[in-house]
């Protein structure tokens, strides 16, 4: 099995990385990124492929669909055969650290998402905010398989909820409370899930988004992040992943 991880920044990618050894094994340039491949330590049957893609979801839906796209077209400059580390990949992981809703999701915490919902695509009216599919286009959320969500929540304790993604980090505690007004079952917010979404949706490759929670959703009180313990939390989690991957069957959605 392939799997592709994208995180917005390289302390997000290296946290990933720090969970396999040796880490990494190569590196390979895509357009625009590097993708480094790492693999669990016993020798296993997935292959991760790690991508700082960009923060934000513009920059992290170009940079996975150019690592899907050269997957696909078998353009990665890989002398291996093995059909572990070639050819498309099997499944999609948005990841990285992000801010929780409180008190359901506290710092600390690891959060995996059931959906994935553009929070903030839309248009705003006199009657309030509208989403862009209320308009007549695209999508707003996009839904992991049902099976894996279950499977990886088992094996990494992680809560499961809806993951928003936001082109503007919220600061205030009015904007989080409009945020949970609008989505009732939001665990997490962070900018870059939907984006990841899209670009897999678009492969016709499966997505998951889990984020570790580095500070609560609301106003911007930097002595109350946690970025070093969200990182750890997050190494943590991809320690756990290969059973639950193992197990589950692609064509599952």
């Amino acid at each position: 099995m392939r799997v592709l991880v994208a995180t917005a920044v390289l302390v997000e990618r290296d946290a990933v990385a720090a969970a396999f050894a040796p880490s990494p094994t190569r590196e390979y340039a895509i357009p625009g990124a590097t993708l480094s491949r790492v693999a669990p330590a016993e020798g296993g049957p997935i292959v991760f492929d790690l991508l700082a893609a960009g923060v934000g979801p513009a920059a992290a839906a170009a940079a996975t669909a150019a690592a899907l796209t050269a997957a696909a077209l078998n353009e990665q400059t890989d002398e291996q055969t093995d059909d572990r580390t070639s050819g498309p990949y099997d499944l999609v992981v948005s990841a990285g650290i992000g801010g929780g809703f409180q008190p359901e999701a506290p710092v600390g915490s690891l959060v995996l998402a059931d959906e994935i919902t553009a929070a903030d695509l839309g248009a705003e009216t006199a009657d309030g905010f509208v989403p862009v599919t209320e308009l007549g286009f695209g999508a707003v959320t996009h839904r992991p398989p049902e099976s894996l969500v279950r499977a990886v929540a088992a094996v990494t304790g992680a809560r499961t909820g809806a993951v928003l993604t936001v082109n503007t980090v919220t600061g205030s505690a009015e904007r989080a409370a409009e945020l949970r007004r609008r989505h009732p079952r939001a665990l997490a917010e962070a900018m870059e899930g939907f984006g990841v979404a899209e670009a897999a949706t678009a492969h016709g490759v499966p997505v998951l988004e889990l984020r570790a929670v580095s500070n609560p959703v609301g106003p911007r009180d930097r002595a109350a992040w946690r970025i070093g313990d969200a990182l750890a939390a997050l190494t943590g989690a991809f320690g756990k992943l290969a059973p639950a991957l193992e197990s589950w069957n692609p064509h599952d959605r």
